[in-house]
């Protein structure tokens, strides 16, 4: 049986399949997008996505495929998913993902250098 193929915006896909995109997608979306024409003949972009039983063309230009990674906090400001998002979706337990950096944390460097062996 061939599978149904559904063609629609981001925002309007079930929440389960917008996770789903995300993990598939965990880098971004924009390097994956495809063109095609439409049924009007006007040349569209759209992220392609399987499920077992759909595929989806999810509709999305350049600058919307940048703003949703942009705007979702799932996604850390390098554009990639966040570990704690992946982790969730595939149920990682905690003690398995890498630690993370405390970003507040400063680092005392004083004692790596012996200022009175920096002789010039």
């Amino acid at each position: 049986m061939e599978k149904k193929r559904i063609v629609k915006d981001y925002e309007k896909l079930p929440l389960d399949v917008i996770d789903k995109v995300k993990m598939t997608y965990s880098h971004g979306f924009v390097e994956h997008l495809i063109t095609y024409n439409n049924k009007d003949g006007f040349q569209v972009s759209a992220l392609p996505f399987e499920t077992e039983d759909i595929y989806y063309l999810i509709r999305m230009t350049i600058t919307e495929a940048e703003r949703i990674i942009e705007e979702d906090e799932d996604y850390d400001d390098e554009g990639n998913l966040r570990l704690d998002f992946a982790a969730d979706e595939a149920e990682i337990p905690e003690d398995m993902l890498p630690e993370k950096e405390d970003e507040d944390e400063e680092r005392d460097y004083s004692d790596d250098t012996d200022e009175d062996k920096l002789k010039i």
